[in-house]
């Protein structure tokens, strides 16, 4: 089995973000599974195309995208992508679509192929906190969720993907009192037991 794991890179003049610092991070073998990485920009349309050429290199049986929550406490994977964009602030082309649809001919939301109560599990049962979410939001992290389900439902049939939102890094929050944060090793070792959720799955 390989998995292609992605990781966003900065934004919202922020110089770090913790998905892309966490992934890289990630061991080259999981139990049985190879992991490949991909820095993924965090701009609408770019975003989706750098994911394509990431799975048409590498064929891996599945996509994992990490993204960035800030304030959510818990690691949280996603249920759901919707098709919609509506940016709260512009991404890092300048982008900030209202009301969009992702895909014209795509459906109105598609539901991940992996195991998102056996990763909260898992992360659990690794001593971090976990929750199921049902809201990629409509940033570019629901962009990409989405736009890797719309590549399996017309490109790609046996891929399985999915989307896993992490904190902020404690870094991140020296400013923020009161918002909740995530060590990187931590990061490092939730993703690391989601993972291990999917290969058993």
């Amino acid at each position: 089995m390989k998995i292609l794991v992605t990781g966003f890179d900065p934004f919202d003049h922020a110089t770090v973000n913790p998905a892309w610092e966490a992934v890289r991070r990630l061991p080259a073998t999981v139990k049985t599974a190879t992991i490949v990485t991909q820095e993924i920009p965090t701009v609408f349309g770019q975003s989706a195309e750098v994911l394509h050429a990431a799975i048409v290199r590498e064929r891996p049986d599945v996509v994992l995208s990490i993204g960035q929550a800030g304030g959510r406490a818990a690691l949280t994977p996603e249920r759901v992508a919707i098709n919609l964009d509506d940016a709260r602030i512009a991404d890092n082309a300048g982008q900030r679509p209202q009301d969009q649809s992702i895909q014209p001919t795509g459906a109105p939301a598609y539901f991940t192929q992996l195991p998102v109560k056996a990763m909260v599990a898992a992360i659990q049962q690794a001593g971090l906190p976990a929750q199921l979410s049902t809201t990629a939001g409509t940033f570019v992290c629901n962009h990409l969720m989405y736009q890797a389900q719309y590549l399996r439902a017309t490109e790609f049939p046996d891929l399985r993907a999915g989307f896993l939102h992490i904190p902020f890094l404690p870094e991140q929050v020296i400013h923020r009192p009161g918002t909740p944060s995530l060590a990187l090793a931590d990061a490092v070792r939730g993703i690391t037991a989601a993972l291990e959720a999917i290969i058993t799955d």
